[in-house]
């Protein structure tokens, strides 16, 4: 195992490590062991650090600052001082920072993605993934920054014009998760950055490291100091640092991506001062498969819908619903697939599609859903339990017989756990699919055109995948309705939460 600032790279036998040699003074420069504030590299005014670590060996890659409230009021005092001249900056000026942050990340995505995998665990071909995914929020919204328009209304009266501008709202508080560290990041800083406003990002403390390199980057890109703040905190000073970024009353909008836990608590924060607030919250996803479906496009859809970051992503497929017509020839064409196309292991292997559970925490929690959901009455067909590659690393696992009351249909899973249900009717299969309180995203399978019309309609969730797993890109509006958020990113909607209406009526006009 070779490896580069405590980080853990490719063996060379796989030609990754020969990569990464070639890549490591490029590397070694996005390696940040302080925050960025108001243009400045520096550490937590207490001087202390806390670990990140890699999941899938548990070594420390590096260190970064506990930071605490004082040291993230001086990071939000930056941002509003910066918004002062950021906000009267031009739609072509932003579009142009923006498109050239986009292009300093294209240039050093293999390094980005490399550090992705140390801090996420995520197989090295998911975090390129998820680097294309991710710079294309900042190319999209460099290209959405001139198109943010006003209206010109009709006035009732000859004496009159009425005209609505939209305005940035001021410093936005973006707080993410740890499961897409880059992509939620772009997803909120560049819609945010093109409305006008300026941000303190405070990334989750498992994988803080990616977040200091993009910054790092866009300070190389030219962005004004104080226009882009990163503050990093420990799990124990995690809620207050939260909190201040919900309430300090320079900030004007929260920006959030996490569990929906939080996002009610965030939510309460933000209402003692009006803020403007962005939600993406927990998922519950139905996964169905009707009698009338492609089984192979729907095992295609599935794999990557359910296993993709080891199933630790918002909109995985979390109830899989089969239709008794095909449920024993899905269910053998599922494990056969399983068993065969999956393989568990360090991201930095080649081959690995699978990788670990962010950590301890997350792998006892999906241990005990399954573990529950099995007592409950369901049948353990492939998996359930901890994979020999390491202490972090979770089975791909099949459970069948699963029913609406098992623990594993009602909580979200967040790990490579496939529960299947079996359903008689489209209507059965609707009412599952819309009984919970959750809806971010569906997926259905269906080669009926009348059906596929009805279920989209009927189903209860912000996104809809017909015929497809992977749903996301920069151009669609991303989001969830009931307890899984509110508001929209991506897409020309995802600058709306960042600006405000401003109505203009002119007078004496004859």
């Amino acid at each position: 195992m070779t490896s580069l600032l405590g980080l853990a790279v490719a063996r060379p036998r796989h030609g990754v490590g020969a990569m990464m040699r070639g890549h490591g003074v490029r590397f070694a420069s996005l390696m940040h062991q302080q925050c960025y504030i108001g243009g400045q590299w520096v550490p937590a005014a207490s001087g202390k650090m806390f670990p990140v670590e890699n999941p899938a060996n548990g070594k420390v890659v590096c260190n970064v600052p506990d930071m605490v409230e004082q040291d993230v009021q001086a990071a939000i005092d930056a941002a509003h001082t910066a918004f002062q001249t950021w906000k009267k900056t031009t739609a072509k000026e932003r579009s142009n920072f923006l498109r050239k942050w986009y292009n300093l990340m294209e240039e050093h995505k293999e390094e980005l993605a490399c550090l992705l995998t140390a801090e996420a665990g995520k197989p090295l071909a998911e975090a390129r993934g998820e680097m294309m995914y991710g710079n294309s929020f900042l190319e999209w919204f460099s290209e959405e920054a001139r198109r943010v328009y006003g209206e010109v209304a009709q006035s009732p009266t000859t004496s009159k014009e009425m005209v609505f501008i939209r305005q940035p709202i001021g410093v936005v508080s973006a707080i993410t998760p740890w499961n897409f560290p880059i992509a939620m990041i772009t997803r909120k800083v560049g819609a945010a950055l093109a409305a006008g406003c300026t941000c303190v990002i405070k990334p989750a403390e498992d994988t803080p490291l990616t977040a200091l390199a993009a910054v790092d980057l866009a300070e190389k890109a030219g962005i004004p100091p104080g226009v882009v703040n990163v503050v990093t905190a420990s799990r124990a000073n995690t809620p207050a640092v939260g909190n201040l970024m919900c309430t300090s009353p320079k900030v004007a909008g929260v920006s959030f991506t996490g569990s929906t836990a939080v996002g009610k608590l965030l939510y309460k924060q933000c209402a003692q001062g009006i803020k403007r607030i962005g939600l993406e919250l927990g998922g519950n996803a139905p996964f169905i498969v009707f009698d009338q479906a492609n089984l192979k496009a729907a095992i295609d859809g599935l794999i990557i819908a359910k296993f993709r970051n080891a199933g630790q992503t918002c909109i995985s497929a979390n109830r899989v619903l089969v239709q008794a017509g095909v449920y024993e020839q899905f269910l053998a064409l599922m494990k056969e697939t399983v068993e065969q196309r999956l393989v568990v292991g360090d991201g930095m292997d080649e081959g690995v599609n699978v990788g670990p559970l962010i950590n301890a925490s997350q792998l006892k929690k999906v241990q005990k859903l399954v573990n529950d959901t099995v007592e409950q009455g369901a049948q353990l067909v492939v998996g359930g339990s901890v994979h020999p590659a390491g202490e972090l690393f979770f089975q791909p696992t099949i459970l069948t017989g699963v029913t609406d009351d098992m623990v594993c249909a009602k909580e979200e899973i967040f790990g490579p756990v496939i529960a299947v249900q079996k359903f008689q009717t489209e209507e059965e299969a609707m009412e599952i699919a819309n009984s919970t309180q959750n809806g971010l995203a569906s997926y259905f399978y269906s080669q009926d055109v009348s059906q596929v019309w009805r279920v989209a309609r009927s189903l209860e969730a912000g996104m809809v995948g017909i015929n497809e797993g992977l749903i996301s890109a920069a151009e669609g509006a991303f989001g969830g309705i009931k307890e899984s958020g509110i508001g929209r990113e991506g897409s020309r909607h995802g600058i709306d939460d960042y600006t405000y209406i401003k109505y203009l009526c002119f007078g004496g006009i004859n």
